[in-house]
């Protein structure tokens, strides 16, 4: 018979070789915890950032053009629904049909014909008091001519000949237009006809300013206006009605006044050099139910000068910036630093709160890379990683054969993963 003892020497050894080749490999090679990430307060963001100025009658919007042209506001002031837009309908009336129909790169495309219902929108208009141009039964104009003509002259009669020999009537032309419209997501902008005469031809400020990038991103529009004296031999003489003698280094896109709309003016300019900043910077901008020319003038003005001194780029996020500390249950830490700079124009609104992510992670080397910070800007998102500032080592034997119960939860945490 065993006695009582030796059955407790076996259980004793048993429990102390199941310990020896159970427990001990499994806290020796278990997995760790992951370490604990505490977000720490940044860099100051610019203590002082200019103010973009648009003024508050009205509707009015600047938007920043992107290298892709494509735009994006950074400014809007007045009301921000959709407005009677007057003559600026003419943008949806050129970006359609030329979407269409493109201009060739050469050449002054085909050959319109001038029919007695182009000579009577012209009697209609000029008696009217409207900006028409003069046309005449039995005419040619070339598709060139025209276009010059509803872009620079903002010529009433010439918009409706373009979509009538483009669509086949304004009508056709109407329901082509707020299609393309809907494509193109401008969803507070619809016409009622070509010409923008009518009130029902509405929008936004923030979507006239992004439809200007769109014109300036057709070499064939963007030329008209950079050189409107520019015309082939041969070409129809087309005054750049549209244009103001004190407009200065501001190009009108589009200007003119209805009783509903009042002042329309859509415009744009490229920004002085400043240090630091590569590249063109080129902005547009839409004031919309300006009462006069007292108050456009200056606010162009006013807008156009601020947009220069908060186009200025700032640091938004700095080299070396702490923006988190990780913390190991067994006590190493270190901080997450930005591993490079970045900077962009404020456009008059500060940085916004810094976002941080950090990857899962138990142990790494100083210097490793091992999460993100980003800063939602006017103009998008600027992003940087985020690197280690010391080392995060395994803990040891001694901490793991201690800590069961940290150890075990870490695996079961990811089994459960």
């Amino acid at each position: 018979m065993t006695s009582p003892g030796r059955i407790i020497g076996i259980s004793v050894g048993a429990i102390a070789i199941l310990a020896i080749g159970v427990y001990g490999p499994a806290m020796l090679l278990g997995p760790l915890p992951d370490v604990t990430v505490r977000t720490t307060s940044a860099a100051a963001a610019p203590a002082e950032v200019s103010a973009l100025t648009l003024p508050e009658t009205g509707a009015s919007a600047i938007a920043v053009v992107g290298d892709d042209d494509t735009a994006e506001t950074i400014a809007t002031a007045g009301d921000p629904a959709a407005v009677p837009i007057g003559g600026a309908a003419k943008l949806v009336t050129l970006l359609v049909t030329l979407d269409s129909l493109p201009l060739p790169a050469d050449g002054a495309g085909p050959a319109i014909p001038i029919g007695p219902e182009d000579y009577v929108d012209y009697l209609r208009y000029s008696g009217e008091g409207s900006r028409a141009l003069q046309v005449s039964p039995g005419e040619t104009w070339t598709q060139r001519d025209v276009v010059r003509a509803v872009l620079l002259a903002s010529s009433n009669n010439h918009a409706d000949t373009l979509v009538r020999w483009a669509f086949g009537s304004p009508d056709a032309y109407v329901e082509a237009a707020n299609a393309w419209l809907a494509e193109q997501g401008f969803t507070g902008t619809r016409v009622d006809d070509a010409t923008g005469l009518s009130g029902d031809n509405v929008g936004t400020a923030d979507e006239l300013a992004r439809l200007a990038a769109l014109v300036l991103a057709d070499d064939q529009l963007a030329a008209m206006l950079d050189d409107p004296e520019e015309a082939p031999p041969g070409a129809r003489v087309v005054p750049d009605l549209v244009a103001r003698a004190d407009d200065g280094a501001v190009r009108a896109i589009t200007r003119s006044f209805t009783d509903q709309a009042a002042l329309s003016y859509v415009f744009t300019t490229e920004l002085p050099a400043v240090e630091g900043v590569d590249g063109l910077r080129r902005i547009t901008g839409a004031l919309l139910l300006m009462p006069d020319y007292e108050t456009l003038d200056p606010a162009v003005a006013a807008a156009v000068d601020s947009a220069a001194a908060a186009s200025a780029p700032v640091t938004v996020i700095a080299e070396g910036t702490p923006y988190a500390r990780v913390v190991a249950p067994w006590g190493d830490e270190a901080e997450l630093v930005a591993s490079v700079s970045r900077t962009d124009a404020a456009w008059g609104e500060a940085p916004s709160e810094a976002s941080v992510t950090v990857d899962d992670f138990s142990t790494a080397p100083e210097g490793r890379e091992v999460g993100r910070v980003s800063v939602a800007t006017a103009t998008g998102e600027l992003a940087s990683p985020l690197r280690l500032t010391g080392d995060i080592r395994d803990p040891g034997p001694v901490w793991r054969l201690t800590n069961p119960a940290t150890v075990i939860g870490a695996f079961l945490a990811g089994q459960a993963s």
